[in-house]
């Protein structure tokens, strides 16, 4: 199982957290994603693939880039 960091931009409240956590949960091969306010940062367990992580958070309204 790999751990993929994440960079979010654009959440401003704990309803944009859990909403980029079940999008990225949403992902095939996602297993738990943990995502924080502060710094911006999500954490996925699983075996995904970085654009589709990337993808699903745009889809949801913020911008992810890989720390």
């Amino acid at each position: 199982m790999n751990d993929i960091k994440l960079k979010i931009t654009g959440m401003t409240c704990n309803h944009c957290v859990r909403a980029a956590t079940q999008a990225l949960e949403s992902v095939p091969g996602v297993t738990k994603a943990e995502v924080t306010l502060e710094p911006g940062e999500a954490l996925v367990h699983g075996e995904a693939p970085l654009d589709a992580l990337i993808a699903t958070v745009a889809e949801e309204g913020y911008t992810a880039e890989k720390l």
